[in-house]
């Protein structure tokens, strides 16, 4: 089957660092590309990176910028989001999703996992 699995997210205060996990299953992760999303109460899901696994390039939303990093060994399952010197604003709900390249379909969304981040 194919499946997403987040993790890695909890409290931290505000400056302090998490890493994510978004763990894959069931396909080939070179036609995908991998997006990380996050929703916070009351607000819309915004996206907030993405990496393009064939070749690693990645893309990042202006707040995150500097701060949150995406990365992927090489033949790995899984996709990482390093995020650094963590913002009240980042607090939100993180999910992760993998669409495919050519024929612009998802992988079924995971649960997400919760970023609080205190002043």
């Amino acid at each position: 089957q194919l499946q997403i699995v987040e993790s890695g997210g909890g409290l931290v205060q505000s400056g302090g660092s998490l890493r994510l996990s978004c763990a894959t299953s069931g396909f080939t992760l070179e036609y995908y590309t991998i997006h990380w999303f996050r929703q916070a109460p009351g607000k819309e899901r915004e996206g907030v990176s993405c990496m393009r696994i064939s070749d690693g390039r990645t893309k990042y939303t202006e707040s995150v910028k500097g701060r949150f990093t995406m990365a992927r060994i090489n033949g790995r399952n899984t996709v990482y989001l390093q995020m650094n010197s963590l913002k009240p604003e980042d607090t939100a709900v993180y999910y992760c999703n993998a669409r495919h390249r050519v024929f612009n379909q998802d992988v079924d969304w995971g649960q997400g996992t919760q970023v609080t981040v205190s002043s």
